[in-house]
């Protein structure tokens, strides 16, 4: 894949970073794309800031593009949980961390517009850390009762604790302040949702 080198450099600079570039196996997607329609406009949560990449760091570019479909993999393993689970207050959870997620796509999409950048999933098909991946939700699919409930709170964990860690990067290392203050946010909520998952039932024997 031909990649444009400040979008190769924006991911593999943030995978290095965390000690995970060989593990990822991943490149970042083609370069900037049209901005969509309102990009202008403020979501939720985010201060006005300057569009384009003039403002941002390879950092926070390789965030953007890594947490925007690592939060949209997470949503559709959620989405079953909140249907499937067997226990009551792991359905709850999972509604209440999907609503969350949700809303910092919302923020997020917002992001990669202002600063000019693909709408689409650059790391389609690659193995990332902490994404949910097909695979996974396939397996979720095929599982029943506890076993789902257990294969849900070891991936939603990893999930948890890989986009936190990423985050705490952007906040140290980030150029762009809206990115550091989204990554701010993030972290916060991670670690609110990390405490409450190991207090679920069926936590103990799943995570330990």
């Amino acid at each position: 894949m031909n990649l444009r080198p400040l979008h190769r450099a924006a991911v593999l600079g943030l995978l290095a970073a965390l000690g995970l570039g060989g593990a990822a196996g991943c490149s970042s997607a083609a370069g900037p794309a049209p901005r969509a329609a309102g990009a202008r406009e403020s979501a939720p949560g985010l201060s006005p800031a300057p569009s384009g990449t003039a403002s941002a760091v390879p950092t926070d570019i390789g965030w953007v593009q890594l947490m925007t479909p690592m939060n949209q993999q997470a949503v559709k393993l959620l989405t079953l949980a909140a249907e499937r689970a067997a226990e009551p207050r792991v359905r709850a959870f999972a509604v209440r961390l999907r609503t969350g997620h949700e809303t910092e796509l919302v923020r997020l999409r917002t992001l990669l517009a202002r600063m000019e950048l693909p709408l689409t999933d650059v790391h389609a098909g690659h193995d990332m850390p902490g994404m949910v991946t097909e695979q996974d939700l396939e397996a979720a699919h095929a599982a029943e009762g506890t076993a789902f409930d257990r294969f849900v709170l070891v991936r939603i964990r990893d999930h948890l604790r890989q986009s936190a860690q990423v985050s705490r990067s952007e906040i140290a290392a980030g150029g762009r302040a809206e990115a550091r203050e989204l990554a701010r946010a993030l972290v916060t909520a991670r670690e609110a949702f990390l405490a409450e998952l190991e207090r679920l039932p069926g936590a103990v024997r799943a995570l330990g």
